[in-house]
């Protein structure tokens, strides 16, 4: 089942990016900023685990279920969680502490709230007690930190829980050494420029590496297309003065006035898609109307066409 929804998941993240199906899956993954399944879906546990953990559990009562020697804030227990029934079991199939990881073996089993606490567990290495997520719904206690350090501490928890969802993105889907910008979960800025613009930029950073056909003294990388090209050298004075590299670091990817800049740049020099790709492209319409007129030059990626006045 998980290998049927990963088929569509990659849909989807060409249907965000808008690269081509033969983009590198690692690549795709960073371009769309969406995570494999393999490494959602025990975030999404994790989450899940967080939550339950730092509820209140006077208001929320599958966290009044939780172990007694669970370390919470508030001692309350539900009584009809009917946990003392489970001392009197022979120790051989007694059920784990929620401290315990679940063993391969299918013997003894941890209770479902648990072993849900159990995931919640490494995130809350570092902490006394858990937070509550929801204070503010609860009186004021004097024996409660102020709700506004434990409305930080929660936030501070969801933030460990995205670094590890990072953390297994890039052991799972390790990007390719040649890509180096950073993995992310938000959208990238330069998405909301539009969709044609949006798509070319994120095939740009794939770097595709062939030669350049206008100078092709270097490889057609993102930086030789953007700063140092000589056929688009007319445009690049006006609009991109100021840009002074295009690494994972330089602000063109967080600040609106360079990717502005950026997107009128592409679109004065008509960066296109590699023109192979399209093995029986029809004539153009002026060299049908002016048979003497000299063949067109094929654009390459990156490339603009050399204009001429009339």
């Amino acid at each position: 089942m998980l290998t049927k929804m990963d088929v569509y998941w990659r849909q989807v993240k060409r249907w965000v990016s808008n690269c081509f199906t033969s983009t590198p899956i690692p690549i795709l993954s960073a371009e769309a900023c969406i995570p494999p399944l393999q490494a959602i879906i025990p975030h999404k546990r994790r989450m899940a685990s967080l939550r339950l953990v730092c509820a209140a559990p006077t208001i929320n009562p599958a966290a009044g279920c939780l172990c007694p020697s669970f370390p919470s804030l508030l001692k309350h227990r539900v009584p009809h969680s009917h946990r003392a029934l489970c001392t009197r079991l022979p120790p051989n199939v007694m059920p784990l502490s929620w401290k315990t990881n679940r063993p391969p073996s299918k013997v003894r089993f941890p209770l479902p709230v648990d072993e849900l606490a159990n995931l919640a567990h490494p995130i809350l290495a570092s902490f006394s007690f858990a937070p509550l997520a929801n204070a503010t719904l609860l009186p004021e206690q004097a024996s409660l930190p102020p709700h506004d350090t434990m409305t930080n501490t929660y936030k501070a928890l969801t933030g460990r829980t995205r670094l590890l969802l990072l953390e297994e993105w890039r052991r799972i889907v390790p990007p390719p050494p040649y890509y180096t910008f950073p993995l992310s979960l938000t959208p990238h800025p330069f998405m909301g420029l539009g969709k044609f613009i949006a798509s070319h930029i994120h095939l740009m950073r794939t770097e595709k590496l062939p030669r350049c056909p206008r100078w092709s003294e270097e490889e057609e990388t993102l930086s030789h297309a953007i700063r140092r090209c000589q056929s688009t050298s007319f445009h690049r004075e006006p609009l991109l003065q100021g840009l002074t590299s295009v690494g994972p670091d330089s602000p063109l990817w967080t600040c609106k006035d360079p990717l502005f800049a950026l997107a009128a740049f592409l679109s004065a020099t008509v960066t296109n898609y590699p023109p192979d790709m399209f093995p029986s492209l029809p004539p153009s319409p002026s060299s049908m109307v002016f048979p003497s007129s000299p063949a067109l030059r094929p654009l390459g990626l990156f490339s603009s066409p050399s204009y001429r006045a009339i």
